[in-house]
């Protein structure tokens, strides 16, 4: 445990599992106090639970991200508890049977829009209002599918791109009042949402082993790589970044 992030204030949205429980735990063993929010209770509570056996200090809300009053609430939460909020991670997103354009739902490309692109949106829309006094640090999970074209997934690909193109609109924005937002672009990552993927193939093994493939490292990324770009640019050693879209990702978005 360092100190990185000592005397900070975060929220993590999406926090349940995967990237967003890692970067919940390893901002707290950096000495941030952490507000996660979550759909899922069950989720959110084992993260909570994980945070204090290993001495953080945490604070949970249930959150749809796709509803503002919700999203509103576990900010003021982070104000009411902690009296300040310097860092916001949006994190939760959500991919949706891939398909083909022809073949895509019009339901799935709405739900996918709006829990990517829409949540992160209103994370930011009442996040910066209470970050305008002291500066802080925003950091929207993107993916290298926003940078690159991936067949099947377009209503995935077209909300990160969004995403990417939100957080450089609002660094140019609010950098005056030292509130800087990046965005970190993983590629396929270790994670439920990848499970999921791999597991809804006739061969989860090979379709993983193929992902693996194509990406030029040769293996897919672990949500703890994630958490440790996130928490780079969370923290002061990345002071003179905003507007910056991080590739996370073996070296896909080289390619």
């Amino acid at each position: 445990m360092t100190d990185r992030l000592a005397g900070k204030v975060a929220l993590i949205t999406g926090a349940g599992n995967g990237i967003g429980r890692i970067t919940a735990r390893l901002f707290a063993s950096e000495s941030a106090s952490v507000v996660i929010s979550d759909r899922l209770e069950a989720d959110l509570k084992e993260t909570e639970r994980l945070i204090t056996s290993e001495g953080g200090k945490v604070t949970t809300i249930l959150c749809d991200v796709t509803k503002a009053a919700q999203v509103q609430a576990s900010v003021n939460l982070s104000l009411e508890t902690y009296g300040k909020l310097n860092i916001l991670v949006n994190n939760a997103g959500i991919g949706r049977n891939p398909a083909r354009i022809t073949e895509l739902s019009e339901e799935d490309w709405d739900i996918t829009l709006n829990v990517n692109l829409k949540g992160v949106f209103l994370g930011m829309k009442y996040a910066i209002p209470a970050m305008k006094k002291q500066g802080g640090s925003i950091i929207n999970l993107a993916s290298v599918a926003g940078i690159v074209g991936t067949p099947k997934l377009s209503a995935y690909g077209a909300s990160k791109a969004g995403v990417i193109q939100l957080s450089k609109t609002a660094a140019l924005e609010w950098a005056r009042y030292g509130i800087r937002v990046n965005a970190v672009c993983p590629s396929w990552t270790k994670t439920n949402m990848v499970d999921l993927f791999t597991n809804a193939t006739p061969n989860p093994q090979a379709t993983e082993q193929g992902m693996a493939s194509a990406i030029p490292l040769g293996r897919l990324g672990q949500p703890e790589e994630i958490a440790n770009a996130i928490l780079f640019l969370a923290s002061d050693d990345s002071s003179f970044i905003t507007g910056a879209t991080l590739p996370v990702d073996g070296g896909l978005a080289a390619m």
